[in-house]
Formats: C-alpha cells, sequence, structure tokens
C-alpha cells in the first residue's frame, strides 16, 4: 500500500515556526523529486515548494522564499517543510507529494499539481494573528 502521511501542523501565533513532515512508505521514494503544496480555505491548491532526488536541489514559491527550507531524509523516507516567520496568509492544509516524472526539478513542471502521483492526506496549518 503507497501511503505518505503528513505531520506536524497545528495552531501557532504570527511569527512562530513549525515543521512539517512527510512519511512515506510503500513507494520508491529516493529517486523522485518532492514536493510540498497547500490549499487555503476558498482557494486552489497552490505549489510551495519542491526538493530533488538528491535533496541537492530546491525550489520555492515566491510568498515563502527565505521563511520555508524543504529538506528529505532518504534513509528514513521523510521529507520536511520548515516554516519560520509564519504569516496569517499561511494559514491552510499543507499536502506532500511525490513527483511522477523526474527525480530532478524540471523547470516546466515542479510548481504543477498534475506533476505529481501521489499525495498525503494533508495537515493543517493555521496562522492566528
Amino acid at each position: 500500500q503507497v501511503t505518505l502521511v503528513e505531520s506536524g501542523g497545528g495552531l501557532v501565533q504570527t511569527g512562530d515556526s513549525l515543521r512539517l513532515s512527510c512519511a512515506a512508505s510503500g513507494l520508491t521514494f529516493a529517486h523522485y523529486a518532492m514536493g510540498w503544496f497547500r490549499q487555503a480555505p476558498g482557494k486552489e491548491r497552490e505549489f510551495v515548494a519542491a526538493i530533488d532526488w538528491s535533496g541537492d536541489t530546491t525550489t520555492y514559491a515566491d510568498s515563502v522564499r527565505g521563511r520555508f527550507t524543504i529538506s528529505r531524509d532518504k534513509a528514513n523516507n521523510t521529507v520536511y517543510l520548515q516554516m519560520n516567520r509564519l504569516k496569517p496568509e499561511d494559514t491552510a492544509i499543507y499536502y506532500c507529494a511525490r513527483d511522477g516524472r523526474n527525480a530532478y526539478l524540471d523547470s516546466s513542471y515542479y510548481f504543477k499539481s498534475g506533476t505529481y502521483d501521489y499525495w498525503g492526506q494533508g495537515t493543517r496549518v493555521t496562522v492566528s494573528s
């Protein structure tokens, strides 16, 4: 059974930090790029960050660059999203997903949700002002 399980969400205040985790099982993890997306109430799902198979290359949405950091632990099949200086506009359900196309970050595809073939159930992050 293929699963991605996110954890680490919660209710925090503006300026606080959270670290989200995404544990993968039942699928090939190490050879694929991984991504984080989020969906705020009433809005479409949007790209947040992605990391290549090696962990050496990362990319971020403009709205989170400089505040969020994506990383991966291949030995433990886990991807992380460290979120610092959180803002109310970061409030959303956060999803991790496996890039079904690439091991590296393809600039034409990494930000598109259709690129990703397996998704977790999401973890809720709420940032109060």
